[in-house]
Protein backbone atom coordinates (compact mmCIF):
# COMPACT_ATOMS: atom_id res chain seq x y z
CA UNK A 1 0.00 0.00 0.00
CA UNK A 2 3.08 2.04 0.47
CA UNK A 3 4.38 2.08 -2.57
CA UNK A 4 0.85 3.00 -4.37
CA UNK A 5 0.60 5.92 -2.04
CA UNK A 6 4.07 7.00 -3.22
CA UNK A 7 3.33 6.37 -6.65
CA UNK A 8 -0.33 8.13 -6.66
CA UNK A 9 1.63 11.34 -5.03
CA UNK A 10 4.37 10.86 -7.90
CA UNK A 11 1.67 11.15 -10.71
CA UNK A 12 -0.71 13.45 -9.10
CA UNK A 13 0.41 16.80 -11.52
CA UNK A 14 -0.06 14.30 -14.78
CA UNK A 15 -3.54 12.99 -13.67
CA UNK A 16 -4.56 16.95 -12.57
CA UNK A 17 -3.56 17.84 -16.32
CA UNK A 18 -5.34 14.97 -17.74
CA UNK A 19 -8.72 15.56 -15.76
CA UNK A 20 -8.54 19.43 -16.17
CA UNK A 21 -7.94 18.36 -20.19
CA UNK A 22 -10.79 16.32 -20.51
CA UNK A 23 -12.82 18.13 -18.09
CA UNK A 24 -12.87 15.43 -15.49
CA UNK A 25 -13.10 15.34 -11.87
CA UNK A 26 -9.44 14.45 -10.40
CA UNK A 27 -10.98 12.27 -8.06
CA UNK A 28 -12.93 10.13 -10.65
CA UNK A 29 -9.23 9.55 -13.25
CA UNK A 30 -7.70 8.25 -9.65
CA UNK A 31 -10.87 5.98 -8.42
CA UNK A 32 -9.95 4.72 -12.02
CA UNK A 33 -5.73 4.62 -12.25
CA UNK A 34 -6.30 2.60 -8.83
CA UNK A 35 -8.47 0.42 -10.04
CA UNK A 36 -6.92 -0.10 -13.01
CA UNK A 37 -3.03 -0.60 -12.01
CA UNK A 38 -2.84 0.63 -8.92
CA UNK A 39 -0.83 3.26 -9.84
CA UNK A 40 1.56 1.24 -12.29
CA UNK A 41 2.81 2.53 -15.68
CA UNK A 42 4.20 -1.17 -16.52
CA UNK A 43 0.66 -2.87 -15.43
CA UNK A 44 -0.29 -5.40 -18.31
CA UNK A 45 -3.55 -7.63 -18.27
CA UNK A 46 -3.78 -10.68 -19.52
CA UNK A 47 -6.09 -9.27 -22.09
CA UNK A 48 -3.05 -6.93 -23.55
CA UNK A 49 -4.18 -3.79 -21.52
CA UNK A 50 -1.31 -1.42 -20.98
CA UNK A 51 -0.52 1.32 -18.81
CA UNK A 52 -1.91 3.53 -15.83
CA UNK A 53 -5.74 3.20 -17.67
CA UNK A 54 -4.83 0.05 -19.09
CA UNK A 55 -5.73 0.71 -22.48
CA UNK A 56 -6.05 -1.90 -25.05
CA UNK A 57 -4.47 -1.41 -28.61
CA UNK A 58 -7.48 -0.64 -30.76
CA UNK A 59 -8.76 2.45 -27.58
CA UNK A 60 -4.74 3.77 -28.05
CA UNK A 61 -4.84 3.72 -31.40
CA UNK A 62 -8.25 5.63 -31.33
CA UNK A 63 -7.41 8.42 -29.26
CA UNK A 64 -3.73 8.80 -30.78
CA UNK A 65 -1.38 6.96 -27.99
CA UNK A 66 1.67 5.88 -29.53
CA UNK A 67 3.36 4.61 -25.98
CA UNK A 68 0.56 3.31 -24.04
CA UNK A 69 3.72 2.56 -21.04
CA UNK A 70 3.88 6.50 -21.32
CA UNK A 71 2.19 7.97 -18.24
CA UNK A 72 0.97 10.99 -19.92
CA UNK A 73 -0.24 9.71 -23.16
CA UNK A 74 -2.07 7.31 -21.23
CA UNK A 75 -3.93 9.22 -18.48
CA UNK A 76 -4.41 11.64 -22.07
CA UNK A 77 -5.68 8.83 -24.04
CA UNK A 78 -8.05 6.98 -20.74
CA UNK A 79 -9.30 10.18 -19.64
CA UNK A 80 -10.59 11.46 -23.14
CA UNK A 81 -11.78 8.07 -23.97
CA UNK A 82 -13.56 8.28 -20.11
CA UNK A 83 -15.16 11.62 -21.00
CA UNK A 84 -16.33 10.57 -24.24
CA UNK A 85 -18.07 7.26 -22.35
CA UNK A 86 -20.01 9.58 -19.68
CA UNK A 87 -21.15 11.81 -23.09
CA UNK A 88 -22.76 8.67 -25.02
CA UNK A 89 -24.08 7.42 -21.86
CA UNK A 90 -25.74 11.03 -20.50
CA UNK A 91 -23.42 11.62 -17.56
CA UNK A 92 -24.34 7.89 -16.46
CA UNK A 93 -20.97 7.58 -14.51
CA UNK A 94 -22.22 3.67 -13.20
CA UNK A 95 -22.13 2.61 -17.34
CA UNK A 96 -19.07 4.91 -18.34
CA UNK A 97 -17.49 2.74 -15.97
CA UNK A 98 -19.49 -0.34 -17.36
CA UNK A 99 -18.10 0.53 -20.76
CA UNK A 100 -14.84 1.25 -19.49
CA UNK A 101 -14.37 -2.03 -18.32
CA UNK A 102 -16.49 -4.40 -20.86
CA UNK A 103 -16.53 -1.85 -23.37
CA UNK A 104 -19.01 0.18 -24.87
CA UNK A 105 -21.06 -2.10 -26.98
CA UNK A 106 -21.33 -4.28 -24.33
CA UNK A 107 -23.84 -1.88 -22.32
CA UNK A 108 -25.41 -1.11 -25.38
CA UNK A 109 -26.51 -4.70 -26.07
CA UNK A 110 -27.89 -5.10 -22.99
CA UNK A 111 -29.96 -2.25 -23.37
CA UNK A 112 -27.61 0.60 -21.98
CA UNK A 113 -27.55 -1.61 -18.37
CA UNK A 114 -24.64 -2.84 -16.77
CA UNK A 115 -23.29 -5.98 -18.22
CA UNK A 116 -24.57 -9.44 -16.31
CA UNK A 117 -20.64 -9.67 -16.05
CA UNK A 118 -19.13 -10.47 -12.50
CA UNK A 119 -15.89 -8.58 -13.51
CA UNK A 120 -17.92 -5.43 -14.51
CA UNK A 121 -19.91 -5.36 -11.78
CA UNK A 122 -17.38 -5.73 -9.23
CA UNK A 123 -15.20 -3.09 -11.31
CA UNK A 124 -17.95 -0.50 -11.17
CA UNK A 125 -18.99 -0.72 -7.84
CA UNK A 126 -14.75 -0.81 -6.61
CA UNK A 127 -14.78 2.26 -9.29
CA UNK A 128 -17.34 4.20 -7.26
CA UNK A 129 -15.58 3.12 -3.65
CA UNK A 130 -12.51 4.68 -4.86
CA UNK A 131 -14.13 7.71 -6.09
CA UNK A 132 -16.13 8.38 -3.15
CA UNK A 133 -12.72 7.54 -1.12
CA UNK A 134 -10.97 10.40 -3.27
CA UNK A 135 -13.68 13.22 -2.28
CA UNK A 136 -15.64 12.44 -5.50
CA UNK A 137 -19.10 12.85 -5.59
CA UNK A 138 -22.16 11.70 -8.39
CA UNK A 139 -21.13 14.23 -10.48
CA UNK A 140 -17.97 12.92 -12.70
CA UNK A 141 -17.72 15.52 -14.67
CA UNK A 142 -16.35 19.50 -14.26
Amino acid sequence: MRQMLKRRDELQPLIRDAAAESQLRPALIHAVVRAESAYRTDAVSSKGAVGLMQLMPATAERYGVDDRRDPVQNLRGGTQYLRDLLVMFDNDLQLALAAYNAGENAVIRYGRKIPPFQETQGYVRKVIQFYHAAGGDKLAAR
